[in-house]
């Protein structure tokens, strides 16, 4: 009985681990969530989305395709206001 458990538990671990989700981060700023990995057909990606429709987009526009337990809002960087200093507090 334990046996049948665990070969369950594994084949579904497997199972679960073939569909990841993947974000494609576009030229213009866009992210596009995929159901599954896209594929490089000539110079056009194509992957289906969350219902289940393939779609293209052409590689001139992704800039980066990760997983999306990896993708993560990118933290925008801006740099401190100089302060304002006066020449007489430095004599």
């Amino acid at each position: 009985m334990r046996k049948e458990i665990s070969v369950l538990c594994l084949g579904l671990f497997f199972l679960c681990g073939c569909s990841t989700q993947y974000v494609m981060k576009l030229s213009n700023g866009m992210k596009v969530t995929t159901a599954n990995k896209p594929k490089l057909k000539g110079a056009t990606y194509y992957f289906k989305d969350a219902t289940g429709q393939i779609n293209t987009i052409p590689q001139s526009r992704v800039l980066e395709i990760e997983p999306a337990s990896m993708a993560e809002e990118e933290n925008k960087f801006t740099p401190a206001k100089p302060q304002k200093s006066h020449w007489w507090k430095f004599w």
